[in-house]
């Protein structure tokens, strides 16, 4: 591995960077609330060569929206089938907008 291959990785949302520890230090909660979402099967982080957790900025994201859904009291099942079906929306939307760029006739306008 180069120097190079390792710094691509630091732009990768999906690169497993942040152990449990940093994670919940960063979104401010616990670690029981980061394995409670991983049993809830909000997030599935990856573990590293000992055993040990580690989350992606992507699933830190996730984690934060699920964080704000408890915090204003949402259950945290409910809080992450909330976040579950945000994220499927949002795929949705951008499958569709893909679709529709790929689909335009030519010399349609784009529309804004």
């Amino acid at each position: 591995m180069t120097a190079d291959d390792s710094f691509g990785r630091l732009d990768d949302d999906d690169y497993p960077a942040y152990t449990m520890g940093r994670a919940a230090e960063m979104l401010n909660t616990t670690q029981g609330f980061l394995r409670a979402i991983g049993e809830a099967r909000l997030i599935t982080p990856l573990r590293s060569a000992g055993g040990h957790r580690r989350y992606s900025r992507y699933q830190l994201r996730i984690a934060a929206r699920a964080r704000e859904l408890v915090d204003g009291g949402t259950p945290i099942e409910a809080a992450c089938r909330i976040v579950i079906l945000e994220d499927q929306l949002e795929e949705a939307r951008r499958i569709n907008a893909e679709h529709h760029r790929d689909t335009k006739p030519p010399g349609m306008p784009t529309s804004a």
